[in-house]
């Protein structure tokens, strides 16, 4: 690792991922006090011309073709993958092969396979002081986190269900073309791994509790799609789209119930079909004593049901107090945040976390348990719909 006080990062993808995950670097070490101060050194895409306006846009001192390229280079600290799904694993055990720390995207992998073998390849270069985080951005909300000390602490008693919903409609158009996300080869699976695996970790994290069975389903409502040109559809930009229509290969939605550990229930939709919903995650946990429910189209706020409180009905708990997580390093109290701050309290927990030689969270180990969940709801779906052990 190099040193004087700068950890420098390679960034491998410049898509919507990319942009999110620029941003943060860019606006971390200006409200939060790091240990180290991260530098946007590389961004990596096989698009030269495009790759070199990505940089220049965001800040990129220089630019790379080929993710080997930066393996090689003593002067990367951190490689963050933010490429489709299909390569995480490869870049992810070479990077931590190399040395590199590493910042992988959701879900870990495409298959429970791969995130077994980025879990093992980070156990084993944690070892040697190299450690790999995956990123669930949500558990980075001032609200999710203020949701999970709630549960965590105990005030709402014996966690009895878990509802999760994650919903969009950017694919209710049936003539809206092909991308890689359609395209179970690249990105795995539909709804299910893109916007479910938040759902599941969130779930996950909130509770404390793992999910151990569930019995899903999943469906395709638009089976094929127009085609556009191959390199355009790769990169995940779009395209015009032509006469000649491609096989979609994963789910466009997916529901299940699951059981959790402590005995809770709980229940998941995901669906990129909602329509109306652009980018609706509501999570809701009830128990014995009380119950917490956060919305992200209302990110700022947190309800909270108390029954030994003074009332019987839901509160508002503003969450834009300095006193909430990760809010003191921003605005006066009442200013909100947004969508893009998550990511910026990613970062910031990263290198706090690599400074002082310890463990990041989520770990790959962590995204390795989501995997398995979403693996368990996809072998339920094809059994039709039976209950199936996780892990």
């Amino acid at each position: 690792m190099t040193g004087g006080g700068e950890l420098r990062f390679a960034l491998v993808g410049h898509g919507f991922m990319g942009a999110a995950h620029s941003q943060a670097l860019r606006v971390a070490p200006a409200f939060v006090d790091l240990p180290l101060a991260p530098v946007m050194a590389t961004l990596v895409g096989r698009d030269v011309a495009a790759t070199r306006a990505a940089a220049d846009r965001w800040g990129w001192r220089s630019t790379a073709a080929d993710w080997h390229d930066v393996l090689d280079d003593p002067e990367i600290d951190v490689v963050d993958i933010c490429s489709p799904g299909s390569t995480h694993v490869e870049i992810a055990v070479a990077a931590l092969e190399a040395g590199k720390h590493v910042l992988c995207e959701k879900p870990l992998a495409n298959t429970v396979v791969e995130a077994e073998r980025m879990a093992e390849a980070a156990a084993s270069a944690a070892e040697r002081g190299v450690f790999a985080m995956v990123g669930f951005s949500y558990r980075r909300v001032p609200a999710v986190t203020l949701a999970r000390d709630v549960v965590r602490s105990g005030r709402l008693g014996e966690v009895r269900q878990v509802r999760a919903q994650y919903l969009q409609d950017w694919l209710v158009d049936a003539d809206d073309p092909m991308t890689w996300r359609l395209d179970k080869s690249v990105a795995g699976s539909g709804a299910l791994g893109d916007i479910g695996a938040h759902a599941v970790d969130a779930a996950q994290f909130v509770t404390g509790s793992a999910v151990t069975e569930v019995s899903g389903t999943l469906h395709t409502f638009v089976t094929e799609r127009p085609l556009v040109d191959e390199s355009v559809a790769t990169s995940g930009l779009g395209g015009v789209a032509g006469s000649e229509r491609g096989a979609v290969t994963v789910d466009d939605a997916a529901w299940f119930t699951a059981r959790m550990e402590g005995g809770a229930i709980a229940s998941v939709e995901a669906s990129r079909f909602a329509t109306g919903r652009k980018n609706a995650f509501r999570l809701e946990v009830s128990g014995s004593r009380g119950a917490v429910a956060f919305d992200l189209e209302r990110p700022n706020e947190l309800e909270l049901l108390e029954v030994d409180g003074p009332d019987s009905g839901f509160r508002r708990v503003l969450v834009t107090e300095p006193e909430h997580p990760y809010v003191g390093a921003w605005w006066p109290a009442g200013h909100g945040l947004g969508w893009e701050h998550a990511f910026t309290h990613q970062l910031s927990d990263l290198v706090v976390a690599l400074a002082a030689g310890r463990q990041p969270t989520p770990s790959f180990a962590d995204g390795l348990r989501v995997q398995r969940v979403l693996d368990a709801v996809e072998r339920s779906s094809g059994a039709g719909s039976v209950w199936t052990p996780v892990g």
